[in-house]
């Protein structure tokens, strides 16, 4: 059986929810399969994070990882392509740890792909009327980290990738743009849809000129 593993995030910081982890409730409780869908909500720290994510990977052994984190301020699902083998923390995380200019993976090489068919998964979000785009940049907080983190662990043919969510409505701060969180989980089952029935990428144009 095709075994998918989804995770999102806890809250971060003073935070009272995280939209990716609340997606990921939202996509599990509506699963119907026939693949088995495992999901988990990692804590927002790098040792943490990564520990979690590569026991899970050991403890299921997933045919495709897909990861989802916030990026609070995009307006758009964010499918990233290239996670950087660097963390470089401009805040601490929630175990107050904020290591800066060192590698996610000493040893590893400075970059992955995501090896996720990102420009369907993006293709099909956006047919679906949710807003959605490649991403070229994942930051380097944890995000990044877990990203890098999955691709590492999980070794072909195991496919992973990295999904970033713009805030819910249902819990966005004043002001910020924002998406329904039924958008967010529909995007999220749709990644792992078309995650788990295409395995060759679209060949269509997705890149930024800055």
């Amino acid at each position: 059986m095709t075994t998918v593993l989804l995770t999102g995030f806890e809250p971060f910081g003073g935070d009272a929810a995280n939209p990716s982890g609340e997606a990921v409730h939202l996509v599990a409780s509506r699963w119907e399969g026939p693949e088995l869908l495992v999901t988990a909500v990692l804590p927002v720290t790098f040792a943490g994070a990564a520990t979690r994510l590569r026991e899970l990977i050991a403890e299921h052994r997933p045919d495709v990882v897909i990861a989802a984190g916030l990026a609070g301020g995009r307006a758009a699902i964010g499918v990233e392509r290239v996670a950087v083998n660097l963390v470089d923390a401009r805040i601490p995380d929630n175990d107050g740890a904020q290591p800066v200019d060192v590698p996610s993976v000493p040893g590893a090489p400075a970059a992955h792909f995501a090896t996720l068919p990102v420009k369907e998964i993006v293709s099909r979000v956006t047919t679906a009327g949710i807003p959605a785009e490649v991403s070229y940049s994942a930051g380097t907080f944890v995000c990044n980290h877990v990203f890098f983190t999955a691709l590492e662990a999980a070794a072909a043919p195991v496919r992973a990738g990295f999904v970033h969510v713009p805030w819910s409505t249902e819990h966005a701060p004043a002001g910020a743009v924002s998406l329904p969180l039924r958008d967010i989980a529909d995007a999220l089952e749709i990644a792992v849809r078309t995650s788990i029935e295409v395995t060759e990428d679209a060949v269509v144009p997705g890149g930024t000129l800055h």
